[in-house]
């Protein structure tokens, strides 16, 4: 058995400067988010409090002790009938992309929904972000919706389609 280069734990308030510059990371590209400035730590911090370990986890992936990732699980719709189902988020560091660490968080977030109480995990992903199309497209993730040109990043109109994996019933607890 091959040891991962990853170690993964829930996220802790301390860890929320290292998520906010991830994502801000994205920002610039306008692939992967529809926020236009980087956003502060402050800004991010209801964000972050509206997540539990019990039921929407945040993530942190590590390597050698620095966070090089994280992932969310949020909660679709605040209605109640909604709520076995999760927006799926992935963030992987510009240095750490292409390695892997993508497609090890989103096994392991497969793998243990269905054990917090979820049956479908959505993501919703621009159009023109093939990388993370694909990604999830790998993992049996298929097109659910279109929202057609609902973005204007940039002046030029961007699309979000939603995609969608209905899960097993078998239960992992394990991150």
């Amino acid at each position: 058995m091959t040891e991962s280069l990853w170690q993964v734990r829930e996220a802790v308030q301390e860890d929320l400067p290292a998520i906010v510059a991830i994502y801000n990371q994205t920002v610039a590209s306008r692939m992967v988010t529809a926020d236009l400035e980087p956003v502060s730590v402050a800004q991010r911090q209801a964000w972050f409090d509206a997540h539990s370990p019990q039921r929407h986890p945040i993530w942190v992936a590590e390597r050698a002790g620095c966070i090089v990732g994280w992932l969310s699980f949020s909660a679709f719709h605040s209605r109640a009938a909604y709520d076995a189902s999760a927006e799926l988020s992935i963030y992987v560091d510009a240095a750490e992309r292409g390695q892997g660490l993508g497609c090890f968080l989103m096994q392991r977030a497969i793998g243990y929904a269905p054990g917090i109480g979820l049956r479908n995990l959505i993501g919703p992903i621009f159009g023109h972000n093939g990388p993370s199309l694909a990604l999830f497209e790998r993992f049996g993730f298929v097109r659910w919706g279109d929202l057609p040109d609902v973005a204007v990043l940039d002046g030029i109109e961007r699309s979000l389609i939603i995609v969608g994996k209905k899960l097993g019933t078998s239960v992992q607890k394990d991150l």
